[in-house]
Parts: C-alpha cells; sequence; structure tokens
C-alpha cells in the first residue's frame, strides 16, 4: 500500500472519469438544448447539483476535444518537450507575443465615442466578473497540500483582496466598468447576459472557465495554463485601464513548478491548455473588434431602432390611440412580424415627429411632465433629440445595418461539440456503500456526482439530528449548544462562557502522561478529521458569492488553514508531520488505496463524512456552515489542546499541529473570534436587507450548525441521553 509522503507531488486527479445518476443526461440535455447563454447561467448560478457537474463534462469535452472548434487556432509550439524552464519560458514568450497583438486590436476601442466603447465593455463583462474562476475550489480536501496547488491558493487570496470583498478582482472591475458607463446586474442575475447584450461565443467562452471552476481537480493541467495565460495577457487590464494583481514572475515561477513535477502527459495538457487559452482571448479580441466597429456603423435611424426594439415588448395598451402608420402602436408592437426598419421610416414621417414650436410632440412627450416621461434613460432621449433635428434638417434615412452576427460560426460549430456525450462520463446509480466508500467518494466527488443527492440527506439528517442539544447541550463538556435568543451580546456572552468555562479554566497540566501506544491512538482518533482541515468552508466564495463581508471572512479563515498559500504553514501539511513524527503511513485521502489502510480506526469515519458533505452546500446550507466554523475554531483552544501538545512533547512527536490552532484560533482577534464576528455581520446583512424578523430563521439554522458539530465532540453526553444516537468519538 503506498503511503502519502511530503512534500504533496499532486498534478492531477487520479481518476479522469465521473459516474452520473442517468436521471442527469435528460436535466443536462435541455440546458445545453437552450443554448449557450443558459449554460452559461446554470454554471455560474448552480454549484450544488449533480446536473452542473455534468454540464462542465460537456463543456470542457467540447472545448478540449483535439478537433474541437476551440482547438487549432493556433499552431501548438511543442513547448511541453523541454525542461520545466525552458518550457514555462517558451509559454511566456508566446503569450507575451499574443498580448502584442491583442493590445494593437484593442488599442482603437480606447479612443471610440462613449457608446461604442461601453458596447465594447458590456461585451466583454461575462468574462471580466468571472475572471479567477477556475480557482473557486482548487483547494479541496482531494489536492491539499500539494505545493502546486498552494501556488494558486496564493493567487486566489490575491485576487479576492486578501479576505476583503470590496478589494477583491470581481469588485474592483465592476467598479472599473461603472467608472467608465457600464452598469449592469450581478453576473448569477437573470437578466445579467441579456443587459450586457452577450454575444452567443462570449457565452460560450464564459461557460468554459465556469466548467474548469467545477473540476479543478480533475482539470487542473488545463486550469494551470489557462490561469498563467489571462492572468498574464490582462486583455481586462487593458481594456478597463486597471494594474493586474499578479506579478508576471510569479506566475511563471508556479508554473515552472507545475511543469517539474508533471509527467509528459500532463505537460503536453497543460501547453495544450495554454494554446486554447490563447486562441480564445485572441477570438475574443477579435470579436470585441466586430462589436466596435458595428455599432460605430450605426446610423442615428439604427440606433433609434435598437431603442424602439429594446422598449416595444412593454408597450401595452396605454398606446391603443397612438398610430404611427396607420396603425396603433399597440397592435404594431404586438405583432409577431413586427418589422422595425419599416416602423422606423414610418416614424420619421409622422406627426409625433413633425417640428413644431416648443419641439416636436415626441419630444415634449419624453421629457418631464409629458406621458412617456422616465420611459427612456437619458443617453436614449439625447439619441431621440439628435434623430429628430437630423430628420428636421433633412437628412436621408440611414443604411440599413445588418444584424450583428459576431462569433456566431465558431458559436455554432461549439454548440454542435459541447452537446456530444463526453466519452469519460459513466451512467449509474449513487451507491453509499460502507463508510470508507462514502468517505472516498466525498473526496473525489468530481468523479461521483451522482453522490450528491446521498451527500444531502447525510448533512440534514446530521443537522436535524443535532437539535436535541437545543435542549441538553449545556451539559457538554467542550462546548455548549443549548438554545438562545440571537442578539450580538448574546452571542459574544456565550462564546466568552464556553472559552473560559468550558475550554480555559478546568485547565491543569496532566501529572500522569498516558503510555505511549494510547497518545499515538488518540492522534489516530484525531487523524482523519485533521486530513480535511478547513474543507467545510473551502467553496465559499466562489464567483458570483463574494460579496458579503462574512464570505470574506470566512473565506479569509480558510485560507488561513491551508497557510495562504505557504505550502509549509498549511495546516495539512502539519497534521501529516504530526504523524510522520509517530511512524504513521497512509495514503492520501484521495488515492483509492486509502480505502484498504488499517492505521485509523474504522468507527471514526461519522465526523469527517458529515463535514464533507456539509462542504458541498455552500449556498443553500451557508447558515449552518458559519455555525459549524464557530464550533469548530473554538475547539482549538484550551484544555484539550495543551493536553495533546503535553503528551506529544513528552514523546518528542511533532507538536506544529496543535501549535497552530492554539494560536491562530485565540480568542482575542483569531479564528474564534473571527467566527463570532462574522455571525454578527452576516445577520446584520440579513436584517438590513430582509428585516429583524427575518434574522431569528436564519440564526436557528446557524445554531444548528454549531449543534451538529456539538454532537460529534460530546459522545458522552449525546449518548446519556433519553433517545441516545451513536456519535463518533473523536477525543
Amino acid at each position: 500500500m503506498p503511503a502519502f509522503a511530503l512534500p504533496d507531488v499532486f498534478v492531477v486527479a487520479p481518476e479522469s472519469t465521473s459516474e452520473f445518476d442517468p436521471a442527469a443526461v435528460a436535466a443536462a440535455g435541455e440546458v445545453i438544448a437552450s443554448g449557450p447563454e443558459a449554460l452559461y447561467r446554470r454554471l455560474v448560478g448552480d454549484q450544488e447539483s449533480e446536473v452542473v457537474f455534468l454540464l462542465a463534462r460537456h463543456a470542457l469535452k467540447g472545448f478540449c476535444s483535439g478537433d474541437g472548434p476551440a482547438n487549432g487556432a493556433r499552431e501548438p509550439t511543442g513547448h511541453g518537450g523541454v525542461d520545466a524552464q525552458g518550457g514555462a519560458d517558451r509559454i511566456a514568450e508566446e503569450t507575451a507575443e499574443v498580448r502584442r497583438r491583442i493590445a494593437a486590436l484593442l488599442k482603437p476601442l480606447g479612443e471610440a465615442e462613449p457608446r461604442v466603447r461601453e458596447a465594447v465593455l458590456a461585451q466583454r463583462a461575462p468574462l471580466a466578473l468571472i475572471g479567477g474562476c477556475w480557482l473557486d475550489s482548487v483547494s479541496q480536501p482531494a489536492t491539499q497540500p500539494a505545493t502546486v496547488v498552494n501556488h494558486l491558493v496564493r493567487h486566489q487570496f490575491a485576487w479576492r483582496g486578501e479576505g476583503n470583498p470590496r478589494r477583491g478582482l470581481h469588485r474592483l472591475r465592476g467598479r472599473a466598468l461603472e467608472d467608465q458607463g457600464v452598469f449592469l446586474p450581478d453576473v448569477t442575475a437573470p437578466d445579467f447576459l441579456s443587459q450586457a447584450e452577450a454575444r452567443p461565443l462570449t457565452a460560450w467562452h464564459g461557460a468554459y472557465y465556469l466548467s474548469l471552476a467545477r473540476l479543478p481537480a480533475t482539470f487542473l493541467p488545463e486550469v494551470f495554463g489557462t490561469h498563467y495565460v489571462m492572468a498574464t495577457l490582462g486583455v481586462d487590464e487593458l481594456l478597463l485601464g486597471t494594474r493586474p494583481l499578479l506579478a508576471e514572475a510569479d506566475l511563471r515561477a508556479a508554473l515552472v513548478d507545475y511543469l517539474a513535477l508533471a509527467p509528459a502527459p500532463v505537460r503536453s495538457r497543460v501547453c495544450a491548455a495554454v494554446e486554447r487559452a490563447l486562441a480564445l482571448e485572441l477570438a475574443h479580441a477579435r470579436l470585441l473588434v466586430e462589436v466596435a466597429e458595428w455599432h460605430a456603423g450605426l446610423s442615428l435611424d439604427a440606433q433609434v431602432g435598437r431603442i424602439v426594439a429594446r422598449h416595444a415588448p412593454f408597450a401595452g395598451k396605454q398606446h391603443r390611440n397612438v398610430r404611427v402608420g396607420r396603425r396603433p402602436l399597440a397592435e404594431r408592437f404586438g405583432d409577431p412580424d413586427f418589422d422595425l426598419g419599416a416602423f422606423v421610416g414610418e416614424f420619421r414621417a409622422s406627426p409625433q415627429l413633425k417640428p413644431r414650436a416648443g419641439g416636436c410632440r415626441f419630444l415634449q412627450a419624453i421629457k418631464f411632465g409629458g406621458p412617456m416621461f422616465g420611459i427612456f434613460d437619458e443617453r436614449e432621449a439625447a439619441t431621440f433629440e439628435r434623430w429628430a433635428d437630423a430628420v428636421a434638417a433633412g437628412e436621408p434615412p440611414g443604411v440599413a445595418v445588418a444584424p450583428l452576427t459576431a462569433g456566431d460560426g465558431a458559436a455554432r460549430a461549439l454548440a454542435a461539440a459541447v452537446a456530444a456525450p463526453p466519452s469519460d462520463v459513466r451512467l449509474r446509480p449513487a451507491e453509499r456503500g460502507d463508510d470508507r466508500d462514502f468517505l472516498h467518494r466525498l473526496v473525489n466527488i468530481e468523479n461521483f456526482p451522482n453522490t450528491l443527492a446521498l451527500a444531502r440527506a447525510h448533512a440534514e439528517e446530521g443537522l436535524a439530528r443535532a437539535e436535541v442539544l437545543f435542549t441538553h447541550g449545556g451539559g457538554g463538556v467542550l462546548t455548549d449548544a443549548s438554545w438562545f435568543d440571537y442578539s450580538p451580546v448574546a452571542l459574544n456572552e456565550r462564546v466568552d462562557r464556553i472559552y473560559w468555562n468550558k475550554l480555559v479554566n478546568p485547565y491543569r497540566p496532566l501529572t500522569k502522561i498516558p503510555d505511549r501506544d494510547e497518545v499515538v491512538f488518540g492522534q489516530k482518533t484525531f487523524a482523519l478529521g485533521s486530513m480535511i482541515d478547513g474543507a467545510w468552508a473551502h467553496r465559499i466564495g466562489a464567483t458570483g458569492r463574494y460579496t458579503r463581508r462574512s464570505d470574506g471572512m470566512l473565506y479569509s479563515i480558510y485560507a488561513d488553514e491551508m497557510g495562504r498559500g505557504d505550502v509549509t504553514k498549511n495546516h495539512i501539511t502539519l497534521i501529516y508531520q504530526v504523524l510522520a513524527s509517530m511512524g504513521i503511513e497512509v495514503p492520501h485521502l484521495r488515492e483509492a488505496a486509502f480505502l484498504d489502510q488499517d492505521e485509523l480506526p474504522d468507527h471514526l469515519y461519522g465526523f469527517s463524512l458529515f463535514q464533507l458533505s456539509l462542504a458541498l452546500f455552500p449556498d443553500s446550507l451557508y447558515d449552518e456552515i458559519l455555525g459549524y466554523n464557530l464550533g469548530i475554531e473554538m475547539f482549538g483552544l484550551g484544555t484539550m489542546r495543551m493536553h495533546e501538545m503535553q503528551k506529544l512533547r513528552h514523546y518528542g512527536f511533532d507538536v506544529a499541529y496543535e501549535e497552530a490552532h492554539l494560536s491562530i484560533d485565540n480568542l482575542s482577534a483569531g479564528h474564534a473570534r473571527q467566527s463570532a464576528e462574522l455571525i454578527v455581520a452576516y445577520l446584520h446583512d440579513v436584517a438590513k436587507v430582509s428585516g429583524a424578523d427575518a434574522v431569528p430563521a436564519h440564526w436557528r439554522r446557524i445554531w444548528r450548525g454549531y449543534a451538529s458539530f456539538a454532537y460529534f465532540i460530546e459522545h458522552e453526553l449525546v449518548t446519556g441521553l433519553a433517545r441516545p444516537e451513536s456519535a463518533d468519538v473523536i477525543i
């Protein structure tokens, strides 16, 4: 049985296939048949369903297949055949050359008139505002504590504003867009793509990047290649005038490390991903140029036609007495064969546009006090004024403009490629198996998305079961999950009481150290949970969800658990150091060989199974994760840790894991205090948005999350209740 040893040289998931329930196929097919916009919306709006994993498989197959439409735009340069440094240098040179080409294409757009530039920026927004999404869950139980993954954690931490959403990449780009006159809803909003007037090819490109976000362990070579190219090219920085948050030297160093560890087939995948990302970005730059040229070529008549088309669907019966070209407006706009060009021509000649003292009737109608005031925004109203002046001056009608079709050929090819069934998919209903099997499936969820329904049921069952401690939790040794009504003061009082009365004041140094075997066995009871340290929060802060203060605070805690990208400070590295100091060797959790390990006790899997199940639902179980986080961060303090350190030191074992938690989880300003503060911040936001009456329901869910942690810790309390339930002994 191969044992895991540091450093972790993981470069790609050991399995490449995925299991799906047959029912997921039809649901995924419906989304794909609805077009790239539907696919983009589902991928950005859903990180919890089996269907979205299958959609990601479809998209990545369509883009990554050797003869796919996203390949072949550039000839492979073969830089996978040289050493890591040389390969990275050649990739850097090629990327720099493409950046120069893109910069030349985009430079004239900066000098375009505002309406044209805004159209270009809006077209790019569906890619700009999901930038870095491929790193959303690259750090996970299956990939930690890999050296190469921690490079990406460091980059993600910078892109997420070091835990402050307002300084994060997406917020900075959003503000830059608004500074230049582009105001769009959130990327998860149903109308985001329509407001951006996104071309199908733009949506397809976004779907590719979002698909990498769903399967980063399986497609880590593609993530690495894409990440280097996108961060180094800096197309959005070129367009928006913002500064890059990552240095090219740091990006190249990470790429060198990855190429050095990767075997030849994986290096080839990285190089193919580099070529693909360069081709996609070059193609999108050209699309932006086409969009700019199309908008710049719009006559005033065509600009008016676009405004009419945008508002016509909302013109109701109030227009029944208004006629243009002898037909009521309500009738014309409701006609499925409505001819926009003919309408604009007839509107030109209509009485509503004829000049008269004080302005034409139409312009009077859209001004303050008129019956149409407020329908058109300032820019639209100004366009109508220029048009009316031009018509009055005798300017002839503008030449009809052909529909915008930029990128449509490539989009059609992608539609066909993505629709074809992926060859790396197996259809079968999920089977939970025993605890070891279930753990393997949860850790490698990218390969077993059909397990998500089982995980959801397992998490809900554990949460419901834990509510017994609302009544009996005060008897806990290390926790107190008994119910109390929320207020910020009450929460902090409870936290302080648990800290002093249960974790600190009872501490007395051990007067007798257990024998060596007992100490080793005790560490084994902790080990499985420690190997997934931070897992409860590893999906927090994904693209489109990193907006609240609590998001940044919880993500920051997770980043700390992972050493903020410094693998020597990564808590999972530390637990493996501790085990190695005791001579305990096991395969990594992600490996199938872990199913056969005989070092860790079988009856302790429940704690990890619950945590991994909870972690897979960061949107729908967000409240519960906040409460669970409070419980686990406070658990790192006081008597238990001090005693463990005393026992480990006595036998010369490594104490780094215990020391790290006793320090970083401190109640003064560490994770324990931050965990309480982020709950207060979150519930403040709930009250501000939904009203104070909404807070109690959210608080109940948060506190059952705390209770669900306590349920696994307080074995004696739980087993002593009138209706005992099984719980794992982890102390």
